[in-house]
Formats: C-alpha cells, structure tokens, sequence
C-alpha cells in the first residue's frame, strides 16, 4: 500500500496525495496534540501538589495529602482507613469545592 503511495508521489502526481496528508493532519490535531496537551497539564499538577490537598488516585481512592517526599517522589495520602504510601504520578486529579455537587434534601 505504502509503496503505491509513494509511487505516485514520484510520478508528480500531488492530487492522490491530498487525502492521505489531510488523513494525516486530522489524526494530528484531533487526537495527539490534545493528548499531549493533556499530559502537560497532568506533568505540572503533579509536579505542584501540596500538602492539604484533596485528590483522586487513579486507582480512585480519595483522601488529602498530609505528607509530600521529593526525595523518592512519593505522597502520603489520609484516607478515612489510614495514611497510605503512593507513588507522585500516582494522583490523577485534585478535588476543589467547585467541582463537589450539592446533595438535595428530600
């Protein structure tokens, strides 16, 4: 297929090129730059966390940060069981009070 591909674009012929590169330009900016978006973002938040925050694992365990180690790049976590021991890239998002929904009262 490829070699095809490449023949034709020897030949001169830019116009049965045109699909491919914009197939090409699609996947680009539709789904790896905001990937790596994405990843940059989480790369500083992770970077930045502080002691006191409230956060999300990405195995889903919610607790706040009591103890944060840049020596060996671990974070201590109070859950309502206990303080657990997790890895910094281990937090996946914080909780902040605009993003809590409020329960209604029957």
């Amino acid at each position: 297929m490829f070699n095809s591909i490449f023949l034709q674009f020897d030949s001169g012929n830019l116009a049965s090129m045109l699909p491919f590169l914009a197939m090409i330009l699609v996947l680009y900016f539709f789904m790896i730059r905001p990937q790596m978006n994405r990843q940059k973002k989480e790369k500083a938040f992770q970077t930045e966390i502080k002691s006191g925050t409230k956060v999300v694992t990405s195995s889903g365990i919610h607790g706040k940060i009591s103890e944060v180690n840049n020596t060996d790049n671990t974070i201590t976590i109070d859950t309502g069981a206990g303080k657990i021991k997790f890895e910094r890239s281990a937090i996946s998002m914080e909780l902040s009070k605009k993003y809590v929904v409020p329960v209604k009262k029957k």
